[in-house]
């Protein structure tokens, strides 16, 4: 099952010409072929909250993205080992089994092992407001990019990091990957340019 990602809109050309160039550029190297975004591992434990979802005989997936709000719930991640639903409270329904926890394990770049026992999802402090919000430090798009232009750019964006999540905010495209040591958002600042992506992590490092 494919991750559930934000709703994306395909308007607008004017920024054909930077993205075409930036994919030129993305293409320069020794062996002259593009290079693809890193998917880094974590050094050390992870933890996130997030629906963990199981579709028939499917493995359990952690759903960091978007969560459709039917019943059974829509959702798909990349699949969490060592999950035992019999040590969870969960809801079942058509054939899906789900619920919502924290969780706390390591990430090999591809797939979440779980290596302390899943909770009850716990509220934490809010995070500080982060400064590129600030109309004080916009962006590279600022308010001589359209919108149309904004969201074509998110779009290239979010298709080619494999994105959670993408959204336009104050100047920059946001996107959300499932976890980022800064190596994708060096990537991305080398690709589109910087103070142009903001990349941010849904796995959070621990300590």
């Amino acid at each position: 099952m494919k991750p559930l990602r934000a709703p994306r809109r395909l308007l607008g050309t004017g920024l054909a010409g930077v993205l075409l160039l930036s994919a030129c550029a993305a293409q320069d190297g020794p062996a002259g072929s593009a290079t693809a975004p890193p998917t880094p591992a974590a050094p050390g434990q992870v933890t996130a909250i997030a629906t963990v979802l199981q579709q028939g005989d499917g493995p359990p997936e952690l759903c960091l993205g978007g969560v459709a709000e039917s019943y059974p719930p829509q959702c798909g991640g990349p699949e969490i080992a060592g999950w035992d639903w019999d040590a969870v409270e969960a809801e079942s329904a058509q054939d899906t089994t789900w619920g919502t926890y924290e969780v706390e394990g390591s990430w090999d770049g591809e797939t979440f092992r779980l290596t302390e026992a899943a909770a009850a999802p716990t509220e934490r402090p809010a995070p500080p407001e982060d400064p590129r919000l600030d109309p004080d430090n916009a962006g590279a798009l600022g308010p001589e990019t359209s919108e149309p232009e904004a969201h074509e750019l998110q779009n290239e964006v979010y298709d080619h990091l494999g994105a959670l999540s993408g959204w336009f905010e104050n100047g920059y495209v946001w996107v959300t990957a499932v976890y980022d040591d800064g190596s994708i958002q060096r990537y991305a600042d080398d690709r589109y340019g910087a103070d142009t992506v903001v990349v941010q992590s849904a796995l959070r490092d621990i300590g």
